[in-house]
């Protein structure tokens, strides 16, 4: 297995929630796990996280309280954008927002992307993309 060269590790409430949102509804993979450290290593094509288990030792650089990860989101590739999406829906997934296009200027010029967010159980926000350059 390759390891990207960012991995975010998120903090979670309860792991085992966590471990069926991402692999049973969002379609993740279970790279390996540490069941007794409450500690999940996923993938989902070339994205990778990691979630561990709130403990009172873990890198907690303050209090924690819903929705986690105030301020970020976390943007996720994906090839079939629109079959997931549909898929989602039909698994009564609540979006915060739903599938759309979106135009961004690069470096490299305009780029336009099919895009749709969620929040996971601890309110993380995730945002699926499918982009194209135009």
């Amino acid at each position: 297995m390759r390891y990207n060269a960012m991995i975010p590790e998120l903090t979670v409430f309860d792991i085992q929630k966590t471990k069926q949102f991402y692999l049973s509804i969002l379609g993740f993979r279970l790279e390996y796990e540490r069941a007794e450290e409450g500690f999940l290593f996923t993938s989902y094509g070339e994205s990778q996280f990691m979630f561990e288990q709130f403990h009172e030792d873990g890198w907690n650089t303050g209090r924690l309280c819903r929705p986690l990860g105030l301020g970020v989101n976390f943007s996720i590739e994906v090839e079939e954008i629109e079959t997931l999406y549909r898929r989602l829906q039909q698994q009564g997934v609540a979006f915060y927002r739903g599938l759309s296009t979106a135009r961004y200027e690069t470096a490299d010029g305009m780029m336009e992307q099919k895009e749709f967010l969620l929040q996971d159980p601890d309110g993380y926000l995730l945002r699926f993309t499918h982009a194209r350059e135009t």
